[in-house]
C-alpha cells in the first residue's frame, strides 16, 4: 500500500467505493486523514462496512463540513454529459476533487529514497487501443531483464494498492482518459501516447475533449521522455508540442507503418520488422514476424511504444528482444485460444470499437469474423476498406441486423449467440482460416463487460476442440 501523505488528520470524501476508491479509503487512513465514504450503490457499501469503514451520506448538506478534498472513482462522470451530483455539490463549495492517479502521484516519492542507488522511475501509457498491451509488455521486459517492476492503474492492481518502491524499481500504469482527466498530479518519468480513435466521446464531451484528456498526462506532468504514437494527427500535434525541434530526443516519435528517420530518436515497424533510428542512423532492428504473442501491425505498434520506453530506461536491444520472444500476450486481446484442423481461433473481445476491430482483421489473412453486441456511434461502416480479409461474417447481439446493413457485398449471417455462431464459423472454416472474435462492439447487451464476453468465446472454442 502506497500511505497518502498531505491530508493527516483532515476529512477525506471518497465517492464510488469499486476497486480503486477502496484502495484509496485505505491508502488515506494509513497516511493518517479520516475517509469518509460514500457509493450510491447499497451492495458496494455493504462492501465497504465490511473491512470496518463507516459510510458518510454525501447527499446531506452536514456531511461537507470540513472536508478538504473528494476523491472520486474513475467511473463517475465529473463534467460531461453531466456532473455528479455529489461531484457538482463539492464543485459549488469549492472543495478539491480529485481521483487515485492524483493521489498516488503526490505520494509515491518518500525520503527513504535518498538512501537508494537508483531512483524508482514511473512509466504512464495511455491512448485509445494497445495500452493494456503495451503496459503488460513493458512489465514482462523489465522483469525478464531483472528491473523490478510493479504493474497497476487500469490494469492489474488499482496503484495505491502496490508495494512501497524498492531500489531501481519501475512502476508500469496503464491510465484511462477518465483517470488523466481529473488527475490533479501527473508526473511519470515516461509518458506514452499509443493512438487516438473516437471512445467515450460522450463523457469527454467530442474527440478534441477526449485527446484533451490524455494530453494532461504530458502538458500537466512533463515526463522526462515522452514516446508519441504519430500514425494519428492528434499524435503527430502532440509531438511537435512537446519538442524544441527535430533533433530533440526527448520526444520519441513511433509508427507502425510510416518510416521516420528524420527526428531525433524514432522507433518504427514496416512489414514486420521493428527500426531504431537516433540522429539519422539506424541502431538496432528486430524482426517480429515470429512473435507470436504480438500478432499484427497493431501489436506491432505496441511493440514500438514497449520497445522506445525500456530503450529509455537503459535496456539494449538484444535483451528486448529476448523478452518479446517469451511474451505470451493478454487475455481477449489477439489471444490465441487453440488450433484445430488448421484452423486457428483468436480471442480479442477487448475489440470493442471499430477501430481496433480494424487492427485485428487487418492481422490475419483470411477470418471469419464473429462480431456484433451493443453497437457504438457509426456501427462499423468505418470497417470497409478492411473487410478483403473477411470470408464471411457471423453476428451477435443487439447490432447484429444493424451490422448485417453496413456489410455490404460481404457474405454474413446473422447468429444473435456467441454459441451458434462459433458453432457455423467452425463447421465452414477451412484450412488456413482463422475464427477470429473481434466484436467492434461493447458487451453489456449479452455480458456485464468484455472479458465475461472473451471467456465465454473461449471456453466454448476448447470445447469444441477438445
Amino acid at each position: 500500500m502506497i500511505p497518502v501523505t498531505g491530508y493527516k488528520g483532515q476529512k477525506v470524501a471518497v465517492l464510488g467505493l469499486g476497486r480503486s476508491g477502496l484502495a484509496a479509503a485505505r491508502a488515506l487512513a494509513a497516511g493518517g486523514a479520516e475517509p469518509l465514504l460514500w457509493d450510491d450503490a447499497p451492495e458496494a457499501r455493504a462492501k465497504a462496512e465490511a473491512e470496518g469503514f463507516a459510510m458518510t451520506d454525501l447527499g446531506r448538506d452536514a456531511a461537507w463540513a470540513d472536508i478538504a478534498l473528494l476523491v472520486t472513482s474513475p467511473g463517475i462522470p465529473h463534467l460531461y454529459p453531466a456532473p455528479n451530483r455529489h461531484i457538482a455539490r463539492a464543485l459549488a463549495l469549492g472543495v478539491p476533487v480529485d481521483n487515485d492517479i492524483g493521489l498516488f502521484f503526490r505520494s509515491w516519492a518518500t525520503p527513504d529514497w535518498d538512501r537508494m542507488d537508483m531512483t524508482p522511475k514511473v512509466v504512464a501509457v495511455t491512448g485509445s487501443n494497445g495500452k493494456s498491451t503495451t503496459t503488460a509488455l513493458i512489465h514482462h521486459i523489465l522483469k525478464s531483464s531483472g528491473r523490478p517492476s510493479q504493474m497497476a492503474g487500469n490494469i492489474g492492481r488499482g496503484v495505491l494498492d502496490i508495494d512501497p518502491a524498492a531500489d531501481g524499481e519501475v512502476v508500469v500504469l496503464e491510465l484511462s482518459s477518465y483517470q488523466t482527466e481529473l488527475a490533479r498530479a501527473l508526473t511519470p518519468d515516461i509518458a506514452i501516447f499509443t493512438n487516438l480513435s473516437p471512445d467515450h466521446l460522450d463523457r469527454h464531451g467530442g474527440r478534441g475533449g477526449y485527446f484533451a484528456a490524455k494530453a494532461r498526462l504530458f502538458t500537466q506532468g512533463g515526463p522526462d521522455r515522452a514516446v508519441i504514437g504519430i500514425d494519428e494527427v492528434e499524435g503527430e500535434f502532440l509531438a511537435n508540442q512537446l519538442s524544441q525541434g527535430p533533433a530533440d530526443d526527448r520526444v520519441i516519435r513511433i509508427s507502425s507503418g510510416r518510416k521516420l528517420e528524420t527526428q531525433g530518436w524514432t522507433v518504427f515497424a514496416r512489414k514486420g520488422f521493428l527500426a531504431e533510428w537516433r540522429k539519422g542512423r539506424q541502431v538496432a532492428s528486430i524482426d517480429l514476424r515470429g512473435v507470436k504473442g504480438l500478432p499484427g501491425a497493431h501489436n506491432h505498434q505496441n511493440a514500438c511504444a514497449a520497445y522506445a520506453a525500456v530503450r529509455a530506461l537503459g535496456l539494449g536491444p538484444k535483451e528486448i528482444e529476448a523478452a518479446l520472444h517469451s511474451f505470451e500476450g493478454l487475455p481477449h486481446r489477439s489471444q490465441t485460444v487453440g488450433e484445430k484442423g488448421g484452423v486457428r481461433f483468436v480471442n480479442d473481445s477487448k475489440a470493442t470499437n471499430a477501430d481496433s476491430a480494424a487492427k485485428a482483421l487487418q492481422a490475419f489473412e483470411r477470418v471469419r469474423w464473429i462480431a456484433g453486441g451493443l453497437g457504438k456511434e457509426g456501427g462499423i461502416a468505418a470497417l470497409a476498406p478492411v473487410l478483403g480479409s473477411v470470408v464471411k461474417a457471423y453476428l451477435i447481439g443487439h447490432s447484429a441486423r444493424e451490422f448485417a446493413l453496413q456489410l455490404g457485398e460481404t457474405p454474413h449471417e446473422i447468429c444473435e449467440t456467441m454459441e451458434r455462431a462459433i458453432a457455423r464459423a467452425a463447421a465452414d472454416a477451412q484450412p488456413g482460416e482463422t475464427v477470429l472474435l473481434a466484436p467492434a462492439a461493447a458487451s453489456f447487451d449479452q455480458y456485464p463487460n468484455f472479458e465475461k464476453r472473451g471467456e465465454d468465446f473461449t471456453a466454448r472454442v476448447r470445447a469444441l476442440i477438445g
